[in-house]
């Protein structure tokens, strides 16, 4: 037949107790050697009997740092999990912070707009009056500002405008005086040339009279018609009146 199952229960015998305690102790001694040869791991067993004995296996040979590698990898994460958990609460708070800020942002906007005024007393209502006159006269003062602003900017600009205009004016008037100066030159120097050749004319009368001769002869026949030559001759005598006929036609 086989062993039967033993019920875990506290051994109430003082002597059968103790025996079980070095059994199971020396037992569990050595399956964590065995582990830590088997499996090359690092195994540290800390036992304590119930007088208060310590007995402890370390697979290394310094039991102290495996207790503080220990509590290194338990408490870090204890430690990450509750700064995780603080901060976690922190930005809630702030949350429930920013959440309420907004609110009274967006009611004291509404009452600034003339709504939702009901729940303000009179006390209130003048202090929201006084915020209302303060704002205004800021943005009066501000628009009076920007429009002298740019009244000066626009005086600069006149100014500049003005003393191009004038400059243009100037070359303007240069080179309608310089034009009007000289047809005045050139038209003086073609009357003296005229006056000149006028006077040329009057000093030397007799070159034109040389220049045209009176002819002797009565009659003046072109061509071999001999039918009007008496009508020939008149109109010749008729053009002849003054005796002049130009060099030319010799």
């Amino acid at each position: 037949m086989g062993r039967g199952r033993v019920e875990l229960k506290r051994i109430e015998n003082k002597i059968n107790r103790q025996v079980t305690f070095a059994k199971r102790r020396n037992g569990l001694l050595k399956k964590a050697y065995e582990l830590s040869v088997l499996c090359d791991a690092e195994v540290a067993l800390i036992i304590f009997s119930n007088r208060g004995k310590l007995y402890e296996f370390c697979s290394t040979s310094n039991m102290i740092k495996m207790l503080e590698r220990y509590q290194n990898c338990t408490y870090s994460s204890m430690e990450v999990n509750r700064s995780a958990n603080d901060a976690e609460q922190s930005s809630y708070k702030e949350y429930i912070k920013l959440k309420a800020k907004y609110e009274s942002l967006q009611q004291y906007q509404r009452q600034l707009f003339g709504e939702d005024l009901n729940p303000l007393n009179l006390k209130e209502l003048e202090q929201l009056e006084r915020q209302l006159d303060s704002t205004l006269r800021q943005i009066r003062s501000i628009r009076t500002q920007s429009m002298l602003d740019r009244l000066s900017e626009l005086q600069v600009k006149e100014r500049m405008w003005l003393e191009a205009n004038k400059g243009l004016q100037n070359k303007l008037e240069e080179y309608y005086a310089e034009n009007q100066a000289g047809p005045s030159w050139a038209g003086g120097e073609h009357v003296n040339s005229f006056g000149q050749h006028h006077q040329n004319q009057e000093q030397h009368p007799q070159d034109h009279e040389g220049f045209f001769q009176p002819l002797d002869c009565t009659n003046l026949q072109i061509g071999y018609n001999t039918i009007g030559s008496s009508q020939m001759t008149a109109s010749t005598s008729g053009q002849n009146v003054n005796g002049i006929i130009p060099g030319w036609m010799l």
